[in-house]
């Protein structure tokens, strides 16, 4: 019985919130007196090395055309396949926005229980296992005892620091039968993210504005705080909304939920749906002219006065910090 893993490669390297649910799944193995399977999809040969640093004992790949699309169905079959061949009870991934549309649809299919989420490691207590997550955007954590034979996990990202060892894995090709499976998927356009810049998900530090810039001609100053920092960029849902950033960066309840251990909120007044997006960062940075923001209340630290002061002043103290250092 192994504990399974879906990982994704990007780039030709494997992500960094694939190798947080390997470390997770290590963890759960050591209790079960088992070992880590990870499953990716075929073609990123030279980065599986790092999936058995991450703790897996065996990394399967998956080659079929109709993985190729992100076919959420797809996986499910197919990974419902991989779990039986490899006896595997339980399954984990890292909850994002594949795990969102893979993860139930797996759990449906092999009746499991499922926890999305976590950010613990879970108690085990024999065939219970206890897991916590957050509730309420944040504002609390609730515990769930998953009671089912089978259980799929899906880890927050961000939730664990990276750990990687001098171990290795088994490479082999994973057997796997679609042919009874329907494409629901057509692909019209596919756009590739910068290799320069870091997901927004597994970004450890993000630098975001809001209304409070103006407009997008003004954004200069935000890109190249986050290029000091070397911090992935970020903003607030009126601003993708209008167009001025693109949609993949609007951070908060209704788009991407970060765990960063750095965020700096740039002009944004905090309403409470963008505070559920971003209230798990480590340390939160405002800078905002306007003292009554609501986001003061939730910052570890406050500015209050003009970005375009204040931005390009910590950006030139950065810089000649990071100088002093070589």
């Amino acid at each position: 019985m192994a504990v399974l893993v879906y990982t994704e490669g990007s780039n030709g390297k494997i992500r960094k919130n694939a190798l947080e649910a390997v470390n997770y799944a290590a963890h759960i193995a050591n209790q079960l007196g088992t070992t880590v399977t990870a499953v990716i999809e075929a073609g990123h040969d030279a980065a599986y090395a790092e999936l058995g640093r991450a703790g897996a004992k065996k990394v399967l790949t998956l080659a079929n055309d109709k993985l190729a699309n992100a076919d959420a169905h797809a996986w499910s079959v197919a990974l419902a396949q991989v779990a039986e061949a490899e006896n595997a009870d339980v399954i984990i991934f890292s909850h994002d926005l594949a795990a969102k549309a893979i993860a139930p649809r797996l759990a449906a299919r092999l009746k499991a229980g499922i926890v999305a989420g976590a950010v613990e490691h879970p108690t085990i207590a024999g065939a219970q296992f206890s897991v916590r997550k957050t509730a309420f955007s944040g504002k609390a954590t609730a515990v769930y005892n998953i009671l089912s034979a089978k259980k799929i996990i899906t880890l927050l990202p961000n939730s664990f620091p990276i750990q990687l060892g001098d171990g290795s894995a088994e490479i082999a090709a994973a057997s796997i039968n679609l042919d009874a499976v329907s494409n629901r998927i057509t692909l019209k356009e596919k756009k590739t993210r910068s290799t320069a810049t870091v997901a927004l998900p597994e970004a450890d530090l993000v630098v975001s504005a809001g209304r409070g810039m103006k407009g997008p001609e003004n954004w200069g100053i935000v890109e190249e705080l986050a290029t000091t920092l070397g911090a992935a960029t970020a903003c607030s849902r009126p601003i993708a909304d209008i167009g001025w950033r693109p949609h993949h960066e609007h951070v908060g309840q209704t788009g991407v939920a970060i765990r960063p251990n750095l965020y700096i909120a740039i002009g944004i007044s905090g309403a409470i749906q963008h505070l559920a997006g971003v209230n798990g960062s480590k340390t939160i940075v405002v800078i905002n002219s306007d003292p009554e923001a609501p986001f003061f209340k939730s910052a570890d630290y406050g500015v209050v006065g003009n970005a375009f002061e204040i931005v390009p002043r910590l950006n030139e103290a950065l810089k000649k910090f990071k100088a002093a250092q070589h």
